[in-house]
């Protein structure tokens, strides 16, 4: 069950409508995941900084249980992720940052208990 919030100063406009399914599609991909246990936000038109500049720019943080736990599994998420974005958006890598969090079962509720329980 990931988790990817895609915070940025683009405005909407950027964004084409199925930018959503497509980022989630590529993250569900990558991560070995089913499209269906994707959870996707992105929020455009937000006041940012990236290395100092405030010049177009994308933050993500990719959450997910087992499948974020690992240096060399990252560097195969976020080379696939970053392909995306930069295509997508038409930015460069260095305006380009994603946060991975590996999450434990027991830190994701649903269906009133948590994902250890499920």
């Amino acid at each position: 069950m990931p988790f990817l919030e895609l915070r940025s100063n683009l405005p909407v406009a950027s964004f084409s409508d199925d930018f959503v399914k497509k980022l989630s599609a590529c993250a569900a991909a990558s991560l070995g995941k089913p499209a269906e246990r994707m959870n996707v936000v992105v929020q455009p038109g937000s006041p940012m900084l990236i290395a100092g500049s405030t010049s177009p720019c994308v933050m993500l943080s990719v959450s997910a249980i087992s499948v974020t736990d690992t240096a060399d599994k990252n560097k195969e998420h976020s080379a696939k992720i970053f392909e995306f974005l930069t295509k997508e958006l038409s930015l460069t890598e260095d305006r380009i940052v994603i946060v991975f969090h590996a999450l434990q079962p027991h830190q994701v509720g649903k269906k009133g208990t948590v994902m250890s329980f499920l």
